[in-house]
């Protein structure tokens, strides 16, 4: 079969199209319940959920080819840093704070995951959000206006099983439904989200992007590393070594494929995990984990776009 060279990309993407979608189909567990309403999420619904110009894009995140017919480039891996540098940060990741108290004493970092609705965040389990929680996408510290707005809770979702060290410290994620401003609008209209994907292995560039609470880190700005990931012994957690993450950084995304232009990229992992999401002593900055995201973050993902009650045997 010969094809001309535009029909062939046309050909590649379409067959990585559907590779994509058997891919999520299989992402998510059959029978964890509904898109939206009783039964469960069928192939069929995640096709026309992602849709052709998603899928083209979580395509287009893994790297292009000479035959890309927009005639742009992949933006090149980021750089090994080693330690994290303060930056002004980027839409979808941001702070969470108890309403009632000083925004400045935020203690946990979340960003904004694609959904349905496009009204939800990720960050660790152990972040504990509640009902009287928002949520300060691009945060700026002192600014009379956030960029992105200021979003409240309406409802969170953590593994029941849950625990900060054994086996439950595997679970160390959490989704929280946000409700629409005072326009109408969901966060993922305002700031853009990324992808939830499965960790495709231990080994990853990822960067990671969070903010530390104003007594460890008086800038009280957003902070960025890229570095590689390994296998924390002993537990399904990736581990990572980059000196900076300190307390507020929870939550914080780690972000595969991260693209410059849309300041996006695919969440592979969370900041958390075993004893909250690092070493103890004085290593704790220095040295951070993250569960992996296997069948459970998907079905609480499930309960959290559905509304559900996490519920676990």
């Amino acid at each position: 079969m010969r094809f001309s060279r535009w029909g062939r990309v046309r050909w590649v993407r379409a067959v990585l199209a559907g590779l994509y979608v058997v891919t999520l189909a299989a992402a998510v567990p059959r029978g964890a319940g509904g898109h939206g309403r009783e039964g469960s999420w069928s192939s069929e619904e995640a096709r026309r959920f992602w849709g052709p110009t998603r899928m083209e894009q979580s395509v287009k995140s893994g790297g292009s080819s000479d035959d890309d017919a927009d005639g742009d480039a992949a933006p090149p891996a980021q750089r090994i840093t080693g330690s994290a540098r303060h930056f002004d940060g980027v839409p979808s990741v941001g702070v969470l704070f108890s309403v009632g108290e000083d925004m400045r004493d935020h203690h946990c970092t979340a960003s904004v995951v694609h959904s349905p609705k496009g009204n939800l965040i990720v960050t660790a389990g152990h972040c504990s959000v509640g009902s009287d929680a928002a949520f300060v996408p691009g945060y700026r510290a002192g600014a009379d206006r956030q960029p992105y707005g200021v979003w409240a809770v309406d409802r969170a979702f953590t593994d029941p099983r849950r625990s900060d060290a054994g086996e439950g410290s595997d679970l160390d994620f959490a989704f929280a439904t946000l409700r629409p401003d005072g326009r109408g609008r969901q966060v993922e209209r305002v700031t853009g989200a990324n992808r939830l994907v499965r960790t495709p292995g231990y080994v990853n560039r990822v960067t990671v992007i969070g903010y530390p609470d104003a007594d460890d880190d008086p800038a009280d700005q957003a902070i960025r590393c890229t570095a590689m990931t390994t296998r924390l012994d002993d537990r399904r957690q990736l581990r990572m070594r980059c000196d900076g993450y300190v307390s507020g950084t929870s939550g914080s995304p780690w972000l595969a494929h991260f693209d410059e232009r849309t300041k996006t990229g695919d969440l592979v992992g969370v900041l958390g995990g075993l004893n909250g999401g690092g070493p103890e002593g004085e290593e704790s900055a220095q040295i951070s984990y993250s569960p992996v995201n296997d069948d459970e973050i998907f079905k609480l993902y499930l309960d959290a776009i559905n509304g559900r009650e996490p519920v676990r045997n």
